[in-house]
């Protein structure tokens, strides 16, 4: 062997110390030396590489050997700078990707032109040219390739067809005869070496698959054989020649990511890592850092098996580098600040050492060495005084990642749960009852009734055994857990319930199963809420909102949430209805949390009420935008539409279950107008009203528009003035007192705040108004009769809508005076303001306000458990006399007892 010329730069002496490898190459080509000493000051690009295959010449002849010239210059280049510590891991694999792109782009461009020559372009039926996509996969695909790898191919065409001559051959022979020069051209060993080795396994049907494969093979071959395995494979897809790559993409995202969480993943990935695990310690790898116990492989598992779970849902985890993927992950607090950084400080450290290894002598290895010559080799370039001291860390590390990784998928109901007897001998309903009344159960004769149902029932019989192992480990878990709950009956009920409604569902059974601390969350809130119980057997999608930790102590922030929905909306324009799915999903999903933070008792009424109604706001505003889209004949590009909100919106006191009470209305001039912004309103009611395999998003009334159900369901605003001015009946203009705008062109919504006030300023006689507005509250009185011994909060005597009226009626009466109580400020404000300009007591004014607020909340309270809002007339009997009192200041008309 001979000596190196002592002018080397000192980082190529280092290197050569670390590398048989390099050492090789520089005794074998008399060149690289000093195109080394060069280059390695800065990193290689994708220019570089192509000026050196462009100074070489590169043609039919020489690809073959330039290719490999360009592979052992490249190699020497990172394996130099990182050993120097010039490169990080970053540089290292993208320059290693960037020679496989223009390996593989060159020998194509090529090759291809060759086979043109000979047999003619390739084109479909209908004439159109038909292009060699070639996909990378694994490392290559997410740019994340080692400096000793294998590249892993995948190739397909779009369109079946023939060459258009000379020597006719069709497209499948022609693809082909590409695809086997192309893996020759980089797969061949030559005395020149090897550019890189190629693996077409993960094609469909693997070795015994056809080497290329059209569109329609691909995508018929995802719907009817792709395996679990490959989505996993298939996450790091990339496109590297071609300019239909999109169209490809739209194939092959379905099968990789679920439009809903596939929790079942999990198990597919645990059952796939064991498989690896077993042919680890057959073979005895141990000590093997991309294979072994903590090792490579077990990041990228734990990193993609979320992509898998979430991305269908999340297009933003719809990316391939791992250690991006581990970033996108914790920003989602998907897993925890700690878990990433502990992650991707483990990741850096394997790979690097995983390169080192492999700059020995150029082998595809990742077994740490057994004998101590090379261990001091590798301790030493990775920064290390001894071997001993390199295994210390990288046990360290090692360690880290198998508790994250066993932390994810470690099966948490393996070990069993010592109630499990009490589900396997569920029929002997005595034992039962026994075993509930020791766990605190009131009634555990019930309890054990309907346990033994479930267990006998039909529905439980016929689950399949894949099923039945995710349903069975839950049943103890949610007898312990409704045990814990104040009533252990009724949440006990509320939990079976919840999961005969999702037991078809295997991924929402998986998530149960894999997080056990998820079935004391939901059965804390379903004890405290059958509404919320109910929500949730209608959306057991918001069972993974239980696993985010922020939940209860982090502000919800809805100009992100608008902003974040608006893009997932407009990434899958126009697929209306994935569009329709995902706004429900993601408003379902807002209600869940405010909800969780309701029960938890971190919000007021009024802070709750605000919050719905702001949500409703933007799911309004963003409905209107998609609806436009959908018209094909527009008139201009934004519509000069508002939606109007009356009601319990309109007061900003939107409860969980209210529905929307809206006026749809224009400000349009064009002939046309009139009809198309009708065809816009019922679009948008539809699509807020509709129910779809997501829900429903609100049930909606547009009653309340001018002349009622026989009126246009879109008026102009200059109509709805007029009408105001001088067709409304007063109960109309009550109404109006509480109306806003609420979406759409803010410029529309300006001016009918303007023609609101107007209305509400108009001179009334007082005694007329009086007269109208006690009719119209004695017509509801009649309509909704109380026959129990119980007070209606709401429609009784003395109650909110007694609160209502009378805020109405000083409104209606005395704006004209007082143009401040025009605002739509709610009737707690609105009561105060009567009383500081004296137009009530300012004690009532503040006693009734403090009044309508405890209703509210009792009101509240009652419904988030289903039930009537009547309470024990004894719990409000001087608050319904304060208001009655008032009343009869505000009226004259003395209410009765």
């Amino acid at each position: 062997m001979s000596e190196q010329p002592t002018a080397l730069p000192q980082a190529i002496l280092d290197a050569l110390a670390c590398s048989r490898f390099l050492r090789r190459q520089l005794d074998s080509r008399s060149w690289l030396a000093a195109r080394l000493a060069l280059s390695i000051d800065a990193p290689l690009d994708a220019t570089a590489l192509r000026d050196f295959l462009r100074d070489e010449k590169i043609d039919d002849n020489s690809l073959k050997p330039v290719l490999r010239k360009l592979r052992a210059w490249v190699i020497c280049h990172v394996l130099v700078r990182d050993i120097a510590r010039l490169a990080d891991l970053s540089e290292v694999t993208e320059t290693m990707t960037l020679l496989a792109d223009i390996a593989v782009e060159t020998a194509h461009d090529i090759l291809r032109q060759q086979l043109v020559t000979r047999h003619g372009v390739p084109v479909s039926a209908d004439g159109r040219e038909q292009e060699f996509v070639i996909i990378g996969m694994g490392k290559l695909g997410g740019r994340e390739l080692n400096v000793s790898s294998d590249i892993d191919l995948i190739f397909v065409y779009p369109e079946d067809g023939s060459t258009a001559g000379p020597r006719v051959i069709d497209n499948f022979e022609f693809f082909t005869k590409l695809g086997k020069g192309l893996i020759q051209a980089l797969n061949d060993i030559t005395g020149d070496g090897q550019v890189f080795r190629v693996d077409m396994r993960l094609r469909p049907n693997g070795d015994s698959g056809p080497l290329v494969a059209s569109f329609d093979m691909l995508e018929n071959y995802f719907i009817t054989q792709g395996r679990e395995w490959e989505r996993y494979a298939w996450i790091k897809a990339r496109v590297m020649t071609g300019i239909r790559g999109a169209e490809l993409t739209a194939i092959a995202r379905p099968f990789i990511f679920r439009k809903y969480l596939d929790f079942g993943a999990i198990n597919a990935m645990r059952d796939l890592h064991a498989q690896i695990r077993r042919e680890v310690a057959r073979k005895d790898m141990a000590n093997n850092v991309k294979l072994g116990p903590g090792g490579i492989r077990e990041i990228e598992f734990l990193a993609q098996v979320f992509q898998l779970i979430r991305g269908g849902r999340d297009t933003t985890l719809q990316i391939k580098p791992t250690l991006k993927v581990l970033a996108r992950l914790a920003e989602r607090a998907i897993i925890t600040p700690e878990a990433e950084r502990e992650l991707s400080v483990a990741y850096d450290f394997l790979r690097r050492v995983e390169h080192r290894l492999q700059y020995l002598d150029d082998a595809q290895t990742h077994n740490l060495p057994g004998n101590e010559a090379d261990q001091l080799t590798i301790a030493r370039s990775m920064g290390f005084a001894s071997y001993e001291a390199l295994l210390v860390e990288l046990d360290d590390h090692r360690e880290a990642v198998g508790r994250h990784f066993n932390g994810v998928f470690g099966d948490p109901t393996e070990a069993g749960h010592n109630l499990d007897t009490l589900w396997t001998t569920a029929c002997d309903e005595a034992r039962s009852r026994e075993e509930f009344q020791r766990l605190g159960y009131p009634d555990p004769a019930v309890a054990a009734r309907r346990l033994s149902a479930v267990r006998t029932g039909a529905r439980y019989q016929q689950m399949p055994p894949s099923i039945k192992m995710r349903f069975d480990p839950l049943i103890p878990r949610v007898i312990e857990a409704a045990a814990e709950t104040p009533d252990p009956n009724a949440t006990f009920e509320r939990l079976l319930d919840l999961l005969d409604a999702i037991s078809r569902r295997g991924s929402y059974l998986a998530l149960l199963q894999q997080y056990p601390q998820t079935v004391h969350k939901v059965a804390e809130l379903v004890s405290a809420s059958s509404w919320a119980a109910q929500f949730l057997n209608r959306h057991p999608i918001l069972l993974d909102e239980a696993l985010d930790p922020r939940m209860l102590e982090e502000e919800i922030d809805l100009a992100a949430f608008r902003a974040d929905l608006a893009r997932q909306l407009d990434e899958i324009e126009p697929d209306m209805e994935r569009q329709m799915d995902l706004m429900r999903e993601q408003h379902h999903a807002q209600v869940f949390r405010l909800l969780t933070k309701d029960i938890a008792g971190k919000l007021t009424v009024e802070r709750h009420a605000d919050f719905l109604s702001a949500l409703a706001d933007i799911i309004l505003d963003l409905t209107v935008t998609m609806c436009w889209r959908k018209i094909k004949t527009r008139h201009r590009d934004e519509p000069r539409f508002a939606v109007l909100a009356y009601g319990k919106l309109g007061g900003k006191e939107l409860g969980y279950a209210s529905d929307l009470d809206m006026v749809f209305v224009h400000d349009d001039d064009a002939p046309e107008a009139a009809e198309i912004y009708t065809r816009l309103g019922q679009r948008t009611n539809t699509w807020l009203s509709m129910q779809t395999p997501a829900g429903q998003l609100f049930e909606t009334d547009l009653r309340l528009r001018p002349n009622g159900d026989s009126g246009l369901m879109v008026v102009s605003l200059d109509a709805f003035r007029q009408y105001q001015l001088e067709n409304a009946w007063v109960w109309e203009h009550q109404a109006l007192t509480r109306a806003r705008f609420a979406a759409g062109d803010r410029e529309i919504g300006r001016k009918f705040e303007e023609i609101r006030i107007e209305v509400l300023r108009q001179p009334r006689d007082l005694a007329t108004l009086r007269d109208e507005v006690l009719a119209m509250r004695q017509r509801m009185v009649d309509a909704h009769p109380n026959k129990t011994a119980l007070f209606d909060l709401k429609h009784d005597r003395g109650g909110l809508i007694d609160v209502e009226f009378i805020v109405q009626y000083l409104v209606l009466g005395h704006s004209c005076e007082h143009a401040s109580l025009t605002g739509n400020l709610g009737n707690i404000a609105l009561l105060k303001m009567a009383g500081e300009l004296g137009l009530i007591p300012v004690d009532q004014a503040t006693a009734v306000a403090d009044t309508y607020r405890e209703y509210r909340r009792l009101q509240h309270g009652l419904r988030l458990n289903n039930q009537a809002s009547r309470v024990d007339p004894e719990q409000v009997t001087g608050m319904a006399a304060g208001v009655r009192g008032l009343w009869s200041c505000v009226f004259g008309d003395t209410l009765p007892n």
